[in-house]
C-alpha cells in the first residue's frame, strides 16, 4: 500500500482484527467482511506502472458482447437489460475491463448487498450476466485472464412460493366478473394456459384459434398454449364486446372502428397493444378486491403449473406448456405440498 500514511496502515490492520475477532461469524461472513474493510483503502503493488481507465475500451467490448448475443437470438429488452447492468458495473467499479480482478469483483457484489441492500438473488444474477461477459471475451482470445473463474455463486435462501387456493381462486372469478368481461378473460387465460403476462400482451387476434393461442416467449421461441372451456368461454364473451380495428387481443387503448393508423411506434400508437405493467395492475387490483393476499401474475403461472401436476400431467409436458427448457426451472414454480406427496404415493409406490 505505498503512499500510504502509518496511521492508514494501522486503521486498517484494526479494522480487519474486529472481523476477525467476531467469533459468531462463518468464513463466508468474514471474507465478505474483509472484502468491505478493504474496500475503504486505495491498494495497489509497488509499481511504476499506471493503469488507465478507458471507458471506450469498455463500451467497444461491450458492443462485441451485445452483437454476439443478438446473433445468439436475444430480444432487445434482453439485450438491453444486459448493457445497462454491464455498464452499470463498469462504472461502479471504475476500471477499464482489462483491469478488472476477482476481488474488485467481490468488493462490487459485497458493497451492493450491504450499502445498495439489494437481494442475494438480483446480486447473483449481475454475477450471472459479468461471468457470460467474461467469458465471451476469454473465448474469443480477447482476455487470457478471465476473472470470474475464481467467483462462485451466491446461494440465496429458497423461499417456499405458494400458487391459489382453490377459495383464492373462485374469489377471483367473481371478482374479475364483477369487473367486466376483459378482466374476466386475462384472470381464465393466465389460470389456463400458464403464460407470462409479457406474452399475453401481445397475442395478436389472428393468433388465437379456436382452443389454442400461439405466443411469443423467450428467446423468439413461440409456442401454442391451450384454453379451457372456462376460458374459451370468457374469451368468446370479451370478443363480443369489441368494437375497434386493433389487432391485438388487449389494445393499449381503445379506439373506434374504422380508424386510420397513425405514423407512429406502436407503443404510442392506439393500435399498439398493453402493455405488461398495464395487466400486472389490472391482476393484482382484482385479487385486492377479491381479498387475496400477494395475487401478482406470476403466481398465476405457479397456480396452473402446480395445478396441472396435481391433476396427473407429466413434468415433462406442463415444462412444455410454460416454455421451459428444463424441467429444473418448472420445478421452481410448483406449489406441492405434503397431502400431495402422499397422494402421488399411494398412486404410483408399491
Amino acid at each position: 500500500m505505498e503512499g500510504q500514511q502509518p496511521d492508514a496502515r494501522q486503521s486498517l490492520y484494526e479494522n480487519l482484527l474486529m472481523v476477525l475477532m467476531n467469533k459468531e461469524m462463518d468464513i463466508g461472513c468474514v471474507k465478505d467482511g474483509i472484502y468491505a474493510v478493504i474496500s475503504k483503502y486505495e491498494i495497489q503493488e509497488r509499481t511504476t506502472e499506471i493503469a488507465l481507465i478507458s471507458q471506450e475500451r469498455n463500451e467497444q467490448l461491450m458492443k462485441r458482447f451485445l452483437l454476439a448475443k443478438t446473433v445468439k437470438g436475444c430480444t432487445p429488452q434482453t439485450l438491453e437489460y444486459y448493457r445497462s447492468a454491464l455498464k452499470f458495473v463498469f462504472d461502479y467499479i471504475g476500471k477499464t475491463v482489462d483491469d478488472i480482478t476477482s476481488d474488485d469483483i467481490r468488493i462490487y457484489s459485497v458493497m451492493r448487498m450491504r450499502r445498495d441492500g439489494i437481494t442475494a438473488v438480483t446480486a447473483d444474477n449481475e454475477l450471472r450476466i459479468l461471468r457470460s461477459f467474461f467469458n465471451y471475451l476469454q473465448q474469443e482470445e480477447i482476455l487470457l485472464r478471465n476473472p470470474m473463474t475464481k467467483i462462485e455463486r451466491i446461494k440465496a435462501p429458497k423461499v417456499k412460493k405458494e400458487a391459489f387456493t382453490d377459495m383464492e381462486i373462485e374469489k377471483i372469478r367473481l371478482q374479475a366478473i364483477e369487473t367486466g368481461p376483459r378482466e374476466t378473460m386475462i384472470v381464465e387465460t393466465l389460470l389456463s394456459t400458464g403464460a407470462r403476462v409479457a406474452e399475453l400482451a401481445q397475442v395478436k387476434l389472428c393468433n388465437i384459434e379456436g382452443k389454442r393461442m400461439l405466443v411469443h416467449g423467450k428467446g423468439q421461441k413461440d409456442r401454442y398454449v391451450y384454453l379451457n372451456a372456462k376460458a374459451e368461454l370468457a374469451m368468446g364473451r370479451y370478443l363480443k364486446t369489441r368494437n375497434d380495428d386493433n389487432p391485438y387481443l388487449i389494445p393499449g387503448c381503445v379506439m373506434e372502428k374504422g380508424e386510420q393508423k397513425i405514423g407512429r411506434p406502436a407503443e404510442r400508437n392506439r393500435y399498439g397493444h398493453i402493455g405488461k405493467g398495464g395487466i400486472e395492475t389490472i391482476v393484482r387490483d382484482i385479487a385486492e378486491g377479491a381479498g387475496v393476499t400477494k395475487g401478482n401474475p406470476h403466481k398465476y403461472r405457479r397456480t396452473c403449473a402446480t395445478m396441472a401436476l396435481r391433476r396427473g400431467m407429466p413434468i415433462e409436458q406442463v415444462s412444455k406448456m410454460l416454455g421451459h427448457e428444463s424441467i429444473e426451472t418448472t420445478q421452481i414454480y410448483l406449489d406441492l405440498s405434503e397431502e400431495d406427496l402422499k397422494a402421488a404415493h399411494r398412486r404410483y409406490v408399491v
